[in-house]
């Protein structure tokens, strides 16, 4: 769980930005609403696939982008 220690002569504005950063780098909020609602083993394959092809056909773009340059 992320906490900070507020130092001497920090507003409490720096003091929550710095919380939020650490919140937003340990991804609490996206793994609470992805726990929000139960999601069976199906939907997560269903999901991964997606994910991958997308990354793939990313990867395969900027190749041919890199190459057409060349």
């Amino acid at each position: 769980m992320p906490g900070i220690v507020v130092r001497e002569n920090e507003s409490f504005d720096e003091a929550y930005r710095r919380f939020k950063k650490q919140v937003d780098r340990n991804l609490i909020v996206t793994e609470a609403r992805a726990r929000r609602f139960y999601e069976p083993m199906t939907e997560k394959r269903k999901k991964q696939k997606i994910a991958a092809r997308k990354k793939l056909l990313k990867r395969l773009f900027m190749l041919r982008r890199y190459e057409s340059r060349l």
